[in-house]
């Protein structure tokens, strides 16, 4: 059905090709899932099948891309709109009208298709896709994660024969990414629709792919096979994979059900050893930096990353502490929200919700798309005007204080990263950084190299793949030091590896003193970071406690190895791992 043959992509002024050389088949009516590392080509690859690259993006293309027989070279992207479906990382890129149900009958309308049929075709896939109560609702009102629904069912309605998406469910809750996938394979399955999908969250979606397609890097070429082969090389790879590694189970399990059948040994070894309660009953004794995650090595002692450079120098160099440098878990608030309610004209997204945060204190608010999450880190930061109760960040309520003076006190970083890019190459957004912070010049560039390694300085920001953009953004944020920092959603877009730099870097904030607040879909960053877990629904707490605690005692936000593990509590690899290698209580090395 797709067929690449010598593929190579190069951006105007770029140093080399983004891919090289691709040669590879996707037969038809398979679910082939791409993976790679953040920034390896992926995107372009996706984007060659569309016609997007180059029609849409400029540079140049050698080799050619056939889908159906048709060449993506000589049709444009909506030449192709009848054979291929696309839908990008960005859902807000995509639409082109202001409701739901209008923008579900657009491309329809696009190939002339008769009213009745198009009528049709819009109830089918409101139902498929859990749509239905949204259909009058104007999409600029959507969270991100019903946004990505509405976007992938514009392109369900026009029935292509090969549907390409790039990251589908990195903006969804769990049951939501279950729907969306379950609606996949009854495509693949039931209509013989060719599916080809990037996703980093590979734990969602490995078990179900029919081949996995490897892009290792530059000058590397692609490997395809069976995802279970694939996996067994491949350097990114969800954590039941990463857990049958450890335990050299074979064949590696794709899915928790395979890892439980496998696991009986491992929870024998286990069973005398308790695991740690994820650094949550510790709190009254200070963060610690132990890291879990896997893919972050401990640096040599002497060596001092960007992040550790900025706070040491702010400790000895006669830059004033700030409340969260001085306070310790439990001392005075960093942000205290009281009966906060807030309302987007009819829809009341938040009511009586109270919350308090102490400084180094790292907090995970997870829930449904639409929950409230992203209202309530809006309200942290000042973008809505409570229509009840107080919130209070260092003593300040957000809405009322100025821009320049509460820069220093929280900083967001937003699902979308581009609202905070604006200069035209990464080093001169860094200097701007740097000079709004009062920072030493290259601080900000210091955390993007440590974050994501290799992005060059003259690179547009616009040219950068999402998970790089996400870097940039956060090292922005981070450079004026707050001592709130929010995350909207981020690991959009990263790979496993920048997945453990990035908590590397937050554990370090959270050790000095700075609390954290993150609204994810992604349990098992949670699991990894978060001191405590807040759940919420229709804009209302309805679970908060220790992380162990609050995953635990729900599937849907428990992470892959304690599914594989339960009844024992362990939530990561690197606690098994540590586990395993010492003999002894996890939770004791910890203190230890």
């Amino acid at each position: 059905m797709i067929r690449f043959e010598q593929v190579s992509v190069t951006y105007d002024g770029a140093p080399a090709p983004a891919i090289s050389d691709i040669e590879l088949t996707v037969p038809e009516g398979e679910l082939v899932l791409l993976i790679g590392p953040s920034g390896v080509g992926k995107s372009t690859l996706l984007g060659t099948v569309s016609g997007l690259v180059p029609h849409f993006t400029g540079g140049r293309l050698r080799g050619r891309v056939t889908v159906d027989g048709r060449d993506t070279r000589t049709q444009k992207p909506r030449e192709l709109a009848d054979v291929v479906g696309t839908v990008g990382q960005d859902p807000l890129a995509h639409f082109v009208t202001d409701t739901v149900e209008d923008e579900l009958a657009y491309g329809m309308e696009s190939l002339g298709l008769a009213p009745d049929v198009m009528r049709r075709r819009v109830e089918e896939t409101l139902d498929l896709l859990g749509l239905a109560e949204l259909r009058d609702r104007p999409i600029a009102t959507l969270s991100g994660g019903q946004q990505q629904r509405v976007a992938i069912g514009s392109v369900l309605t026009t029935h292509p024969k090969v549907l390409v998406l790039d990251e589908p469910t990195s903006a969804l809750d769990p049951a939501a990414a279950e729907e969306v996938l379950a609606v996949l394979q009854r495509l693949v399955h039931d209509l013989g629709t060719t599916v080809l999908l990037a996703e980093h969250r590979l734990e969602r979606v490995v078990q179900y792919a029919d081949q996995a397609i490897l892009l290792p890097g530059p000058g590397q070429a692609p490997v395809v096979g069976e995802p279970e082969r694939v996996m067994a090389m491949s350097p990114v790879h969800p954590p039941v994979v990463a857990l049958g590694r450890l335990a050299g189970w074979d064949p590696l399990p794709l899915s928790v059900r395979d890892a439980r059948r496998a696991a009986a040994g491992l929870r024998e070894r286990l069973a005398g050893l308790e695991p740690p309660l994820v650094e949550a009953a510790r709190t009254a004794t200070g963060p610690t930096t132990d890291s879990t995650t896997e893919a972050v090595p401990e640096a040599p002692a002497p060596a001092r990353t960007g992040l550790d450079r900025l706070l040491h120098r702010r400790r000895h160099h006669g830059t004033p502490a700030t409340t969260a440098d001085r306070a310790g878990p439990g001392s005075t608030a960093v942000a205290v929200v009281t009966g906060l309610g807030v309302r987007h004209g009819r829809i009341e997204a938040l009511r009586g919700l109270s919350l308090t945060v102490a400084p180094g204190e790292a907090v995970a608010l997870m829930g449904r798309n639409g929950a409230g999450k992203s209202t309530l880190l809006s309200a942290l930061v000042g973008m809505v005007e409570p229509a009840s109760g107080t919130v209070l960040v260092n003593g300040r309520t957000p809405h009322r204080t100025q821009p320049r003076e509460l820069i220093r006190q929280v900083g967001l970083v937003p699902q979308e990263p581009r609202d905070l890019l604006y200069a035209d190459t990464v080093a001169a957004e860094c200097a701007a950084a740097d000079s709004d912070a009062g920072a030493a010049p290259g601080s900000c560039r210091a955390l993007v190299a440590e974050l994501l390694p290799d992005v060059p300085d003259t690179m547009h920001p616009r040219d950068l793949s999402e998970g790089q953009r996400l870097a940039l953004a956060l090292a922005v944020v981070l450079t004026g030091r707050p001592p709130l920092v929010l995350l909207d959603e981020p690991t959009r877009g990263l790979d496993y590896a920048a997945k453990g730099r990035l908590v590397g870097v937050l554990r370090t904030l959270t050790a000095a003193g700075h609390a954290i607040v993150l609204a994810t879909h992604d349990v098992e960053l949670a699991a990894e970071l978060a001191h405590r877990v807040v759940i919420l629904a229709d804009g209302e707490i309805v679970a908060d406690g220790p992380t162990a605690e609050v995953v635990l005692s729900s599937p849907a936000f428990a992470p892959q190895v304690a599914k594989v593990l339960a009844p024992q509590g362990w939530l990561t690899v690197g606690q098994v791992r540590r586990a395993l290698t010492t003999g002894v209580d996890a939770g004791e090395e910890d203190e230890a």
